[in-house]
């Protein structure tokens, strides 16, 4: 009987255990952008937040639409948590200006106060793409990675979460609430 109470404890105190934080895979370096509104969007805005970023441009045939439809399963299933936020960044900046976002995001239902679609020179959205992101260049074809990007409080990316194959919003989800009962 002590040895099956032993068991028995040993078990539920590794299941009790809290999971290892994730990993911080870079910091993500002040920006200012121009939003779907028009208006100015610094990474200050987000400051405190818990995001969500992905590369798309408006007129994407390909993945974008993919990716776009799985950000609003991550708005719908991040809906009762007030820290969480979304960014879409275009990877075609001349042409989708803020009024093409502004489309694009209403197709998607975007919910302007938590999901926000950003332009800016080519030369910003490449440096943060391949510098502070770490998801390669901007090619003339306008080819570009199809990963979301979680980002915790202090804009340290925390994950990497495909969209070729299988959906990532479950586990991007269930990140999303472990980088929420972490310590600010």
């Amino acid at each position: 009987m002590k040895l099956f109470l032993l068991a028995a404890l040993l078990i539920l105190t590794g299941c009790l255990r809290k999971p290892e934080p994730l990993p911080v895979f870079g910091q993500i370096s002040p920006f200012e952008l121009t939003a779907e509104s028009g208006q100015p969007f610094s990474r200050q805005a987000l400051d405190g937040k818990i995001w969500v970023a992905d590369f798309i441009f408006t007129s994407c045939s390909g993945p974008c639409p993919r990716m776009s439809s799985l950000m609003k399963q991550v708005q719908q299933a991040s809906s009762g948590m007030a820290e969480v936020r979304l960014v879409s960044f275009t990877v075609d900046p001349e042409r989708d200006t803020p009024a093409a976002l502004a489309a694009y995001a209403a197709r998607y239902h975007a919910q302007p106060e938590r999901w926000r679609f950003l332009t800016g020179s080519r030369e910003s959205i490449n440096r943060l793409m391949r510098h502070d992101f770490m998801l390669g260049s901007i090619d003339s074809n306008l080819t570009h990675s199809t990963r979301l990007v979680l980002l915790d409080r202090q804009s340290r990316i925390r994950g990497y979460y495909g969209t070729s194959e299988d959906s990532p919003v479950t586990q991007l989800v269930r990140d999303i609430k472990r980088i929420l009962a972490e310590k600010s």
